[in-house]
């Protein structure tokens, strides 16, 4: 299927954030939040404090910024992934919540996207998002969001004594929590393609019905991980950096996951016109039927 392509903001991936002092937590809007119930959270997990102001200093969308395109950008790159996760889209996608975020290669900022979709989605009244950091060989959520090293996926992949509740971390983020990588394993490849993986990604999926999962993942031409992870989602997120990645890369990466009910993209550092800004938005996609640039007829 053609792969629809968005644009927002400068996207260049910015560096780790500074550890955050202790703070109080920072919410949304507090009419919204007094108008919707918030799930309680596992008794057994922890709570971590994001630094929101430094967050959005390196220009990421955070709930309580101040209206921005990047803002307005992942409204748009949202959408249709937010209809297919809760069926409203045009038919009906199995693990639709699921969403992994991935890219051909290193350095086209996936990681970025997927945290800042991540935090758009947690901006909807009627859902919750858990941010999965799938990147097994170079982890990089905690480490930009500015939060140490936790046990996370790995560990409940290795220990069956332990409960997602132990390691999912709630945030100062209304409906947003995050699964850190873990320990790091050198069977992380057999652990993900295990049946382990499977029913815990059915469990994840299926006990909130209102839970949209994102995984940042690694490369799909760089390592087989993404591959096997592809292999459980409902709709795969491909990063796209503009003017670097070549169509034969794409057309690769897209080969790779074949297999997946719906496969998306995102066109990053795209150049505005008139503007002189990079950005994501309306651009051009890859038509992989075709093997020629296409116009893209949707955001993502």
């Amino acid at each position: 299927m053609p792969g629809n392509v968005a644009q927002p903001a400068e996207m260049t991936a910015p560096g780790p954030l500074q550890q955050p002092a202790p703070a109080a937590s920072t919410t949304v809007d507090a009419g919204l939040n007094a108008q919707r119930a918030v799930p309680t959270p596992p008794a057994g997990s922890k709570s971590v404090h994001i630094d929101l102001t430094a967050l959005a200093a390196a220009g990421f969308v955070t709930p309580n910024a101040p209206r921005s395109a990047t803002t307005d950008q992942f409204r748009v790159i949202k959408r249709p992934l937010l209809e297919n996760a809760t069926g409203k889209g045009a038919s009906v996608v199995a693990n639709g919540n699921l969403i992994m975020v991935t890219s051909a290669l290193p350095g086209e900022g996936k990681t970025f996207t997927a945290i800042n979709l991540a935090m758009s989605l947690a901006m909807e009244m009627n859902h919750t998002v858990m941010l999965v950091d799938a990147d097994v060989a170079r982890q990089s959520i905690m480490k930009t969001l500015g939060l140490p090293p936790a046990p996370g996926l790995l560990d409940l992949l290795l220990d069956d004594k332990i409960e997602v509740s132990d390691v999912l971390l709630r945030t100062n983020i209304d409906n947003f929590t995050l699964l850190p990588t873990g320990l790091p394993s050198p069977r992380a490849t057999e652990l993900l393609a295990s049946d382990a993986m499977a029913v815990l990604l059915n469990e994840m999926g299926k006990r909130y019905s209102d839970r949209i999962i994102i995984f940042d993942s690694p490369p799909l031409l760089l390592t087989t991980e993404a591959r096997v992870l592809a292999s459980h989602m409902g709709q795969v997120v491909i990063v796209v950096q503009a003017e670097k990645t070549l169509q034969s890369q794409v057309q690769h990466a897209l080969s790779m996951i074949e297999f997946c009910p719906i496969r998306l993209m995102v066109l990053n550092q795209a150049r505005s016109r008139g503007l002189g800004a990079y950005g994501y938005g309306y651009g051009y996609g890859y038509e992989p039927s075709v093997g020629e640039p296409g116009r893209a007829t949707a955001a993502v």
